[in-house]
């Protein structure tokens, strides 16, 4: 178990604590809650930076974190838009849109491993994560009632159309990986 494989680990048992401070919000004031999630989930998000380079760098890339560093990150992200709504912080219709895409990709991504094809993250979805990110980090800003409300439509705005977008891209530029798997 190299470092970059460890802090794949790490951003995923950091999610339950995550996840624990946002939904049972267990300490008072509210604002201390919302601090320590938001905290939390940007430590966690910085690590899927981490480890990657870190792998790369090192020359420390293994199947394990080919495998566990995206699913990490979806973990991460999905758990959180999961727990807006709960809250009523985000519709849920946005977040089926944006997770249904994390399922598709990862439905196409297992039909290109059975066809030896690697399917690498695009610049689009290196964009569709940040923004993603950037949407939760800004929901979880104890002050952010205080910033104009289409800032926020913006914000989930962006993540769903680089969501379609990216979604679209992929099928286009893999659509031989169907034709070989019917």
């Amino acid at each position: 178990m190299n470092l970059p494989n460890k802090i794949t680990l790490f951003r995923v048992f950091m999610i339950p604590a995550f996840l624990f401070i946002y939904l049972a919000r267990p300490f008072e004031p509210e604002a201390v809650n919302m601090w320590l999630a938001l905290v939390l989930f940007s430590v966690a998000a910085i690590t899927d930076a981490l480890d990657g380079y870190l792998a790369r760098k090192l020359k420390l890339v293994t199947n394990f974190g080919k495998l566990m560093d995206p699913l990490a990150d979806k973990l991460l992200v999905c758990s959180a838009l999961v727990a807006f709504v709960a809250s009523g912080t985000l519709p849920a219709w946005a977040v089926i849109i944006m997770i249904s895409r994390e399922f598709y990709i990862s439905g196409l991504r297992q039909l290109a491993i059975e066809q030896n094809i690697v399917l690498a993250a695009s610049n689009g979805a290196k964009f569709k994560t940040i923004a993603q990110i950037v949407l939760i980090i800004y929901l979880l800003l104890p002050f952010r009632e205080l910033v104009f409300e289409p800032v926020v439509w913006g914000l989930i705005f962006v993540s769903i159309a680089s969501s379609v977008l990216t979604a679209v891209d992929y099928t286009v530029k893999n659509i031989s990986i169907f034709s070989k798997s019917v």
